[in-house]
Protein backbone atom coordinates (compact mmCIF):
# COMPACT_ATOMS: atom_id res chain seq x y z
CA UNK A 1 0.00 0.00 0.00
CA UNK A 2 2.87 2.35 0.85
CA UNK A 3 4.46 1.68 -2.51
CA UNK A 4 1.16 2.36 -4.30
CA UNK A 5 0.71 5.58 -2.32
CA UNK A 6 4.20 6.79 -3.20
CA UNK A 7 3.67 5.90 -6.84
CA UNK A 8 0.31 7.73 -6.99
CA UNK A 9 1.80 10.73 -5.16
CA UNK A 10 4.70 10.87 -7.63
CA UNK A 11 2.29 10.79 -10.55
CA UNK A 12 0.06 13.49 -9.05
CA UNK A 13 2.98 15.82 -8.30
CA UNK A 14 3.68 15.90 -12.04
CA UNK A 15 0.38 17.73 -12.53
CA UNK A 16 -0.02 21.49 -12.18
CA UNK A 17 -2.89 20.88 -9.72
CA UNK A 18 -2.41 17.42 -8.16
CA UNK A 19 -6.04 17.26 -6.97
CA UNK A 20 -7.46 17.65 -10.48
CA UNK A 21 -7.13 15.02 -13.16
CA UNK A 22 -7.95 17.73 -15.76
CA UNK A 23 -4.80 19.59 -14.80
CA UNK A 24 -1.89 19.84 -17.23
CA UNK A 25 1.35 18.06 -16.58
CA UNK A 26 4.19 20.20 -15.34
CA UNK A 27 6.81 20.93 -18.00
CA UNK A 28 9.85 19.04 -16.76
CA UNK A 29 13.39 18.95 -18.11
CA UNK A 30 16.68 17.52 -16.84
CA UNK A 31 18.23 19.79 -14.21
CA UNK A 32 21.44 20.46 -16.18
CA UNK A 33 19.55 21.20 -19.37
CA UNK A 34 17.08 23.45 -17.53
CA UNK A 35 19.87 25.45 -15.89
CA UNK A 36 21.61 25.87 -19.25
CA UNK A 37 18.39 27.13 -20.83
CA UNK A 38 17.77 29.52 -17.93
CA UNK A 39 21.27 30.99 -18.19
CA UNK A 40 21.14 31.27 -21.98
CA UNK A 41 17.70 32.86 -22.19
CA UNK A 42 18.28 35.14 -19.18
CA UNK A 43 21.51 36.37 -20.72
CA UNK A 44 19.72 36.97 -24.00
CA UNK A 45 17.02 38.98 -22.21
CA UNK A 46 19.56 41.10 -20.31
CA UNK A 47 21.62 41.80 -23.44
CA UNK A 48 18.47 42.77 -25.37
CA UNK A 49 17.39 45.20 -22.65
CA UNK A 50 20.87 46.68 -22.17
CA UNK A 51 21.66 47.27 -25.86
CA UNK A 52 18.28 48.75 -26.73
CA UNK A 53 18.30 50.89 -23.59
CA UNK A 54 21.67 52.33 -24.62
CA UNK A 55 20.25 53.17 -28.06
CA UNK A 56 17.20 54.85 -26.50
CA UNK A 57 19.28 56.91 -24.05
CA UNK A 58 21.75 57.92 -26.76
CA UNK A 59 19.17 59.14 -29.24
CA UNK A 60 16.94 60.73 -26.60
CA UNK A 61 19.73 62.57 -24.77
CA UNK A 62 21.85 64.00 -27.58
CA UNK A 63 19.95 66.63 -29.55
CA UNK A 64 22.26 66.37 -32.55
CA UNK A 65 20.99 62.80 -33.01
CA UNK A 66 17.37 63.94 -33.30
CA UNK A 67 17.07 63.17 -37.02
CA UNK A 68 14.29 61.44 -38.98
CA UNK A 69 16.38 58.27 -39.27
CA UNK A 70 17.07 58.25 -35.53
CA UNK A 71 13.38 58.66 -34.73
CA UNK A 72 12.76 55.42 -36.62
CA UNK A 73 15.69 53.77 -34.85
CA UNK A 74 14.30 54.97 -31.52
CA UNK A 75 10.93 53.39 -32.25
CA UNK A 76 12.63 50.12 -33.23
CA UNK A 77 14.70 50.18 -30.03
CA UNK A 78 11.56 50.75 -27.93
CA UNK A 79 9.78 47.75 -29.47
CA UNK A 80 12.87 45.58 -29.05
CA UNK A 81 13.30 46.78 -25.45
CA UNK A 82 9.73 45.71 -24.68
CA UNK A 83 10.51 42.27 -26.07
CA UNK A 84 13.47 41.87 -23.74
CA UNK A 85 11.82 43.52 -20.71
CA UNK A 86 8.26 42.13 -20.90
CA UNK A 87 8.02 39.09 -23.16
CA UNK A 88 11.26 37.20 -22.53
CA UNK A 89 11.06 37.20 -18.69
CA UNK A 90 7.52 35.76 -18.75
CA UNK A 91 8.61 32.93 -21.01
CA UNK A 92 11.68 32.27 -18.85
CA UNK A 93 9.55 32.05 -15.69
CA UNK A 94 7.21 29.49 -17.24
CA UNK A 95 9.86 27.20 -18.66
CA UNK A 96 9.31 24.75 -15.78
CA UNK A 97 6.15 26.20 -14.26
CA UNK A 98 2.43 26.12 -14.94
CA UNK A 99 0.33 29.11 -15.94
CA UNK A 100 -1.92 30.31 -13.11
CA UNK A 101 -2.62 33.90 -14.21
CA UNK A 102 -5.86 33.00 -15.95
CA UNK A 103 -7.13 32.82 -19.50
CA UNK A 104 -7.64 36.57 -19.92
CA UNK A 105 -4.07 37.44 -18.94
CA UNK A 106 -2.80 34.64 -21.19
CA UNK A 107 -4.69 36.05 -24.18
CA UNK A 108 -3.61 39.62 -23.44
CA UNK A 109 -0.01 38.46 -23.16
CA UNK A 110 -0.10 37.06 -26.67
CA UNK A 111 -1.88 40.14 -28.02
CA UNK A 112 0.88 42.34 -26.58
CA UNK A 113 3.50 39.91 -27.90
CA UNK A 114 2.14 40.08 -31.44
CA UNK A 115 1.66 43.88 -31.32
CA UNK A 116 5.28 44.44 -30.30
CA UNK A 117 6.57 41.99 -32.91
CA UNK A 118 4.49 43.59 -35.66
CA UNK A 119 5.67 47.06 -34.65
CA UNK A 120 9.29 45.90 -34.72
CA UNK A 121 8.89 44.50 -38.24
CA UNK A 122 7.09 47.66 -39.42
CA UNK A 123 9.88 49.82 -38.00
CA UNK A 124 12.46 47.83 -39.98
CA UNK A 125 10.44 48.44 -43.14
CA UNK A 126 10.28 52.19 -42.41
CA UNK A 127 14.04 52.30 -41.88
CA UNK A 128 14.57 50.55 -45.21
CA UNK A 129 12.32 53.07 -46.96
CA UNK A 130 14.20 55.91 -45.27
CA UNK A 131 17.56 54.50 -46.44
CA UNK A 132 16.20 54.00 -49.96
CA UNK A 133 15.16 57.64 -50.29
CA UNK A 134 18.39 58.89 -48.70
CA UNK A 135 20.62 56.94 -51.09
CA UNK A 136 18.59 56.83 -54.29
CA UNK A 137 17.15 60.36 -54.09
CA UNK A 138 19.57 62.27 -51.81
CA UNK A 139 18.82 65.74 -53.21
CA UNK A 140 15.16 65.59 -52.27
CA UNK A 141 15.62 63.55 -49.09
CA UNK A 142 15.64 66.59 -46.72
CA UNK A 143 12.29 67.76 -48.08
CA UNK A 144 10.72 64.32 -48.46
CA UNK A 145 11.70 62.96 -45.05
CA UNK A 146 11.38 65.32 -42.08
CA UNK A 147 11.22 64.75 -38.34
CA UNK A 148 7.49 65.49 -38.35
CA UNK A 149 6.83 62.89 -41.05
CA UNK A 150 9.03 60.39 -39.24
CA UNK A 151 7.04 60.86 -36.01
CA UNK A 152 3.75 60.47 -37.88
CA UNK A 153 5.05 57.28 -39.54
CA UNK A 154 6.07 55.85 -36.17
CA UNK A 155 2.65 56.63 -34.65
CA UNK A 156 0.86 55.04 -37.60
CA UNK A 157 3.16 52.05 -37.32
CA UNK A 158 2.13 51.38 -33.71
CA UNK A 159 -1.56 52.19 -34.20
CA UNK A 160 -1.80 49.89 -37.24
CA UNK A 161 0.00 47.13 -35.34
CA UNK A 162 -2.53 47.36 -32.49
CA UNK A 163 -5.55 47.37 -34.82
CA UNK A 164 -4.16 44.59 -37.01
CA UNK A 165 -3.40 42.26 -34.11
CA UNK A 166 -6.73 42.89 -32.35
CA UNK A 167 -8.57 42.00 -35.56
CA UNK A 168 -6.42 38.93 -36.13
CA UNK A 169 -6.86 37.65 -32.55
CA UNK A 170 -10.47 38.80 -32.19
CA UNK A 171 -11.75 35.24 -31.61
CA UNK A 172 -9.36 34.77 -28.71
CA UNK A 173 -10.29 38.15 -27.22
CA UNK A 174 -14.01 37.30 -27.38
CA UNK A 175 -13.43 33.85 -25.90
CA UNK A 176 -10.22 33.79 -23.83
CA UNK A 177 -8.80 30.34 -23.30
CA UNK A 178 -10.52 28.78 -26.31
CA UNK A 179 -7.29 27.01 -27.26
CA UNK A 180 -6.51 25.79 -23.73
CA UNK A 181 -7.09 22.07 -23.20
CA UNK A 182 -6.18 21.73 -19.50
CA UNK A 183 -5.65 23.78 -16.34
CA UNK A 184 -2.19 25.37 -16.08
CA UNK A 185 -1.68 25.86 -19.79
CA UNK A 186 -1.27 29.11 -21.73
CA UNK A 187 -1.50 28.45 -25.43
CA UNK A 188 -2.95 30.25 -28.43
CA UNK A 189 -3.70 28.33 -31.60
CA UNK A 190 -4.00 30.45 -34.73
CA UNK A 191 -6.02 28.74 -37.42
CA UNK A 192 -4.71 28.29 -40.92
CA UNK A 193 -6.59 31.26 -42.43
CA UNK A 194 -5.45 33.70 -39.74
CA UNK A 195 -1.94 32.25 -39.94
CA UNK A 196 -1.94 32.74 -43.71
CA UNK A 197 -3.02 36.38 -43.32
CA UNK A 198 -0.31 36.88 -40.73
CA UNK A 199 2.20 35.22 -43.03
CA UNK A 200 1.37 37.62 -45.85
CA UNK A 201 1.23 40.88 -43.88
CA UNK A 202 3.95 40.23 -41.29
CA UNK A 203 6.39 38.21 -43.36
CA UNK A 204 5.93 38.17 -47.14
CA UNK A 205 5.10 41.84 -47.67
CA UNK A 206 7.75 43.27 -45.29
CA UNK A 207 10.39 40.87 -46.62
CA UNK A 208 9.52 41.73 -50.22
CA UNK A 209 9.70 45.47 -49.53
CA UNK A 210 13.05 45.18 -47.75
CA UNK A 211 14.55 42.94 -50.45
CA UNK A 212 13.34 45.16 -53.31
CA UNK A 213 14.65 48.30 -51.64
CA UNK A 214 17.94 46.61 -50.78
CA UNK A 215 18.34 45.42 -54.37
CA UNK A 216 17.66 48.94 -55.66
CA UNK A 217 20.15 50.45 -53.20
CA UNK A 218 22.73 47.85 -54.16
CA UNK A 219 22.30 48.61 -57.88
CA UNK A 220 22.71 52.35 -57.29
CA UNK A 221 25.76 51.81 -55.07
CA UNK A 222 27.43 49.48 -57.59
CA UNK A 223 26.74 51.82 -60.51
CA UNK A 224 28.30 54.70 -58.58
CA UNK A 225 31.30 52.56 -57.66
CA UNK A 226 31.86 51.54 -61.29
CA UNK A 227 31.58 55.14 -62.46
CA UNK A 228 34.06 56.17 -59.82
CA UNK A 229 36.56 53.47 -60.84
CA UNK A 230 36.25 54.34 -64.53
CA UNK A 231 37.13 57.95 -63.80
CA UNK A 232 39.65 57.29 -61.04
CA UNK A 233 42.47 58.78 -63.08
CA UNK A 234 40.59 62.07 -63.29
CA UNK A 235 39.83 62.29 -59.57
CA UNK A 236 41.45 65.25 -57.86
CA UNK A 237 41.72 66.33 -54.26
CA UNK A 238 38.45 68.26 -54.42
CA UNK A 239 36.60 65.03 -55.30
CA UNK A 240 37.84 63.17 -52.23
CA UNK A 241 34.45 63.61 -50.59
CA UNK A 242 32.87 61.60 -53.41
CA UNK A 243 34.90 58.54 -52.46
CA UNK A 244 33.58 58.80 -48.92
CA UNK A 245 30.02 59.01 -50.19
CA UNK A 246 30.42 55.89 -52.32
CA UNK A 247 31.87 53.98 -49.38
CA UNK A 248 28.88 54.99 -47.29
CA UNK A 249 26.52 53.75 -49.96
CA UNK A 250 28.26 50.39 -50.16
CA UNK A 251 28.24 50.05 -46.37
CA UNK A 252 24.56 50.98 -46.25
CA UNK A 253 23.82 48.29 -48.85
CA UNK A 254 25.82 45.78 -46.82
CA UNK A 255 23.89 46.74 -43.70
CA UNK A 256 20.57 46.13 -45.40
CA UNK A 257 21.88 42.80 -46.68
CA UNK A 258 22.69 41.73 -43.12
CA UNK A 259 19.23 42.91 -42.01
CA UNK A 260 17.55 40.71 -44.62
CA UNK A 261 19.57 37.61 -43.75
CA UNK A 262 18.96 38.02 -40.00
CA UNK A 263 15.26 38.77 -40.53
CA UNK A 264 14.75 35.65 -42.67
CA UNK A 265 16.76 33.51 -40.25
CA UNK A 266 14.72 34.66 -37.24
CA UNK A 267 11.21 34.66 -38.70
CA UNK A 268 11.16 31.80 -41.23
CA UNK A 269 10.91 28.95 -38.67
CA UNK A 270 7.91 30.56 -36.96
CA UNK A 271 5.93 30.64 -40.21
CA UNK A 272 6.71 27.05 -41.25
CA UNK A 273 3.28 25.77 -40.02
CA UNK A 274 1.43 28.41 -42.06
CA UNK A 275 3.56 27.55 -45.10
CA UNK A 276 2.71 23.88 -44.57
CA UNK A 277 -1.02 24.64 -44.31
CA UNK A 278 -1.20 23.87 -40.57
CA UNK A 279 -2.44 25.77 -37.52
CA UNK A 280 0.18 27.75 -35.58
CA UNK A 281 0.40 26.86 -31.89
CA UNK A 282 2.30 29.09 -29.45
CA UNK A 283 2.76 27.95 -25.86
CA UNK A 284 4.17 30.28 -23.18
CA UNK A 285 4.91 27.41 -20.81
CA UNK A 286 7.33 25.64 -23.10
CA UNK A 287 10.64 26.55 -24.72
CA UNK A 288 9.45 27.20 -28.26
CA UNK A 289 12.50 27.47 -30.49
CA UNK A 290 10.58 29.35 -33.19
CA UNK A 291 9.22 31.91 -30.73
CA UNK A 292 12.59 32.61 -29.14
CA UNK A 293 14.21 32.89 -32.55
CA UNK A 294 11.84 35.74 -33.47
CA UNK A 295 12.73 37.42 -30.16
CA UNK A 296 16.42 36.95 -30.91
CA UNK A 297 15.91 39.44 -33.74
CA UNK A 298 15.28 42.11 -31.08
CA UNK A 299 18.67 41.31 -29.57
CA UNK A 300 20.65 41.70 -32.79
CA UNK A 301 18.80 44.75 -34.16
CA UNK A 302 20.72 47.29 -32.04
CA UNK A 303 23.97 45.58 -33.07
CA UNK A 304 23.09 45.81 -36.76
CA UNK A 305 21.75 49.36 -36.71
CA UNK A 306 23.90 51.06 -34.08
CA UNK A 307 26.52 49.13 -32.12
CA UNK A 308 29.37 49.19 -34.66
CA UNK A 309 28.89 52.80 -35.68
CA UNK A 310 31.01 55.72 -34.35
CA UNK A 311 28.06 57.77 -33.08
CA UNK A 312 26.90 54.91 -30.87
CA UNK A 313 30.34 54.06 -29.50
CA UNK A 314 30.85 57.72 -28.55
CA UNK A 315 27.48 57.81 -26.82
CA UNK A 316 28.18 54.55 -24.94
CA UNK A 317 31.41 56.00 -23.60
CA UNK A 318 29.64 59.11 -22.34
CA UNK A 319 26.81 57.05 -20.81
CA UNK A 320 28.87 54.33 -19.12
CA UNK A 321 31.35 56.85 -17.68
CA UNK A 322 28.39 58.95 -16.44
CA UNK A 323 29.75 62.00 -18.25
CA UNK A 324 26.26 62.82 -19.52
CA UNK A 325 25.33 63.58 -15.89
CA UNK A 326 28.06 66.22 -15.84
CA UNK A 327 26.70 67.93 -18.95
CA UNK A 328 29.23 66.44 -21.38
CA UNK A 329 28.05 66.27 -24.96
CA UNK A 330 29.31 65.47 -28.43
CA UNK A 331 31.61 68.25 -29.63
CA UNK A 332 30.70 70.48 -32.56
CA UNK A 333 33.13 68.75 -34.92
CA UNK A 334 31.97 65.31 -33.81
CA UNK A 335 28.38 66.46 -34.17
CA UNK A 336 28.90 67.10 -37.89
CA UNK A 337 30.57 63.72 -38.32
CA UNK A 338 27.85 61.86 -36.39
CA UNK A 339 25.12 63.59 -38.40
CA UNK A 340 26.75 62.56 -41.67
CA UNK A 341 27.25 59.03 -40.39
CA UNK A 342 23.61 58.68 -39.39
CA UNK A 343 22.39 59.98 -42.73
CA UNK A 344 24.30 57.18 -44.42
CA UNK A 345 23.60 54.62 -41.66
CA UNK A 346 27.27 53.71 -41.34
Amino acid sequence: QVNNYNQNYHINTELCVPQLNSSCKKPTQPHTEAMLIYVLLSSMSLVTVALNLLVIISISHFRQLHTPTNILLLSLAVSDLLVGFLLMPVEIIYIEACWFLGDIVCTLYYVVDYIITSASVANMVLISVDRYIAICDPLRYPTKVTKREAKISVCLCWVCSVIYRILLLNDHLEQPGRSISCLGECVVIINYIAGLIDLVFTFFIPTSIIIILYFRIFIVAVSHARAMRSHIAAVTARHSGTVTVKKREMKAATTLGIVIVVFLFCFCPYYFPALAGEDTSVDASSVAFELWLTHFNSCVNPVIYAFFYPWFRKCIKLILTLQILKGHNISEDEQKVQTINMQALI
